[in-house]
């Protein structure tokens, strides 16, 4: 039997979200085209027990999503697959695996691992979860990733302020491009900037990164949760209590509601993720099996 690792999510995470200390499900809903625009069917909760399982990422075909489940104190990274509705855990080791991100090449998957002295580096696993690499080791403690191009990572670093850091793999340097950060972070659709959130005056912003130049530009203040996710045609979604907004930039405006899940029970939506052909919505809410 492996040791059981028992890890503070406070530093993991950098800021533990409510829905982490009471638990957290996972979410599925398919995305039904309208005249009107996108529509949500009502979502299935794919990791229906009592615990943590958050961080939904899928892969590049739409078919699974990897996702963080904590069991008996340890954090490894699983598979569901949507077609059977299985589950298949891939990492199984003893440190602690959180934020799985798919890298570009589609062979490997990066995560944020809790090293035995407590380092959080970001290391590459091979896709059913072997052959694990360490990518940067001099960065560190870093809580989160998005993938730029294959050498290319940006990373949300811990510290006062927390940090965004642009880092190479190839040099295996890293410069910071932003202060004060949130985090999420995710690959814009078609421009070549990359999304990340930045507090302004204590409140969670949408904004994007030129990797190249280093500039950043506001989008639109989000949600109190902080975290988006892009639509294959540059609209964002988010979390809000019980409802999924949509921000559609090219439309003006501000935020609507895309689905209120209010009668399912559904609440503290967190963290959103949306499949690359866009047809369906992963997102993190309070635990079910807890009566959230």
């Amino acid at each position: 039997m492996r040791p059981i690792r028992l890890v503070p999510l406070a530093l993991v995470l950098g800021v533990a979200p409510a829905s982490a200390q009471g638990g957290s499900d996972i979410y599925l809903a398919t995305v039904a085209p309208s005249p009107l625009g996108p529509k949500l069917e009502s979502p299935n909760n794919v990791t229906l027990r009592t615990g943590y399982d958050n961080q939904p990422f899928f892969v590049p075909d739409g078919s699974a999503i990897l996702f963080t489940s904590i069991r008996d104190g340890q954090a490894d990274i699983y598979r569901y697959t949507i077609a059977s509705g299985r589950t298949t855990q891939l990492t199984d080791t003893p440190e602690s695996e959180y934020s799985p991100t798919i890298m570009p090449g589609h062979t490997r998957f990066s995560v944020i691992r809790v090293e035995p002295d407590s380092a959080q580096r970001l290391w590459a696993f091979a896709l059913d979860g072997g052959n694990p690499r360490l990518l940067l080791p001099g960065v560190a403690p870093v809580g989160y990733q998005g993938w730029a191009d294959p050498a290319t990572v940006v990373l949300f670093v811990l510290g006062t302020p927390a940090t965004l850091q642009v880092a190479n793999l190839t040099t295996g340097t890293a410069r910071i491009v932003a202060t004060d950060v949130g985090r999420s972070i995710a690959m814009a659709p078609g421009n070549g900037s990359i999304g990340f959130v930045q507090q302004r005056d204590g409140e969670p912003w949408l904004a994007l990164l030129d990797v190249v130049t280093g500039r950043t530009d506001p989008v639109v203040k989000l949600p109190e949760a902080g975290f988006f996710a892009w639509m294959p045609d540059g609209s964002v979604v988010a979390g809000r209590g019980t409802q999924i907004l949509l921000f559609q930039p090219d439309r003006g405006g501000d935020w609507s509601v895309l689905a209120d899940f209010s009668d399912g029970g559904i609440m503290g939506i967190t963290r959103i993720a949306v499949s690359a052909a866009g047809d369906r919505i992963a997102f993190v809410a309070a635990d079910a099996a807890l009566g959230g």
